[in-house]
């Protein structure tokens, strides 16, 4: 059997937070356990799977004494939010009388909806009901996470894919996914898709970076891109100048002339005097 572990499960607590955040006795542990469930399911009907549409990939429950806050982060929150605020209050409102508590509720923008796990699952399982080709959707999914700035995808498709009689399981895989390592932020998500001839599940895992790592530590170990594509200037082995030193002066080579050559080279002497003399 498989020894599979949810990549955010496996991490909540250690480097990602919690999707709850309260503490109750034990006697009502459970009552607010399932008012979470509740809560999450009801914004899950009425905002992503129905029109419009809002593509909210998370939803935080946070509680006090007095209220619930309930912290939504989308890609979409003017959708969420609506002219003036008037979504947020129907919402808040209908929120109130399922949970009979007060509920403050937040609205929050993802950055970079592309590198979303659950919302790329969400569009994939969207293609997929609207009779899209499966390798197409989920190779096209992958190009579009990578150029985004992810370095790695995974997507996992299965059921009875292309309406074939048997069901069947097929991945598309790019970069790295280093699942083992908890200081790798690994998202992850799951969407279904209720098609007509069945279910179809779909796994997105994306591997965004370290934990903690900027961008400016990335730039600072990158060369600068003026200097991108030069050849390189290493002085090869057993010789060569520091790099940015001064320059060695020439020296010149020694004489290899023969002795008739220097003699011929050298300059005549003026003869002795005693021979002028006898000369005259």
């Amino acid at each position: 059997m498989g020894q599979k572990v949810s990549p955010i499960g496996f991490r909540t607590g250690i480097t990602r937070g919690w999707a709850s955040r309260w503490f109750a006795p034990k006697s009502n542990f459970g009552e607010f356990l399932v008012e979470d469930w509740k809560i999450r399911e009801f914004i899950e009907n009425r905002l992503n799977r129905q029109p419009p549409y809002a593509g909210i990939s998370r939803i935080e429950i946070e509680r006090t004494r007095e209220e619930v806050k309930v912290t939504l982060k989308t890609a979409r929150p003017g959708l969420v939010i609506g002219p003036r605020g008037a979504e947020v209050e129907k919402l808040k409102e209908a929120l109130e009388d399922l949970s009979d508590r007060r509920v403050n509720v937040n609205v929050l923008e993802i950055s970079r909806p592309d590198l979303d796990a659950q919302l790329a699952a969400g569009a994939v399982a969207e293609q997929l009901k609207r009779r899209a080709s499966f390798r197409r959707a989920i190779k096209q999914r992958c190009e579009t996470i990578m150029q985004a700035g992810a370095k790695g995808v995974k997507i996992q498709v299965g059921g009875r894919l292309g309406g074939a009689e048997m069901s069947r399981t097929v991945k598309q895989l790019s970069g790295s996914i280093p699942l083992h390592t908890l200081d790798a932020d690994v998202d992850y998500g799951f969407a279904e898709c209720f098609a007509t001839y069945g279910a179809l599940g779909v796994k997105v895992w994306i591997y965004r970076g370290k934990f903690g790592a900027d961008d400016h530590s990335e730039k600072i170990s990158r060369p600068a891109p003026s200097q991108r594509g030069r050849p390189s200037r290493r002085p090869q082995s057993g010789g060569g100048r520091p790099r940015g030193g001064p320059r060695p002066q020439a020296t010149a080579a020694p004489a290899t002339t023969d002795r008739k050559t220097q003699e011929a080279e050298a300059p005549k002497q003026d003869a002795p005097a005693e021979n002028v003399e006898e000369g005259k």
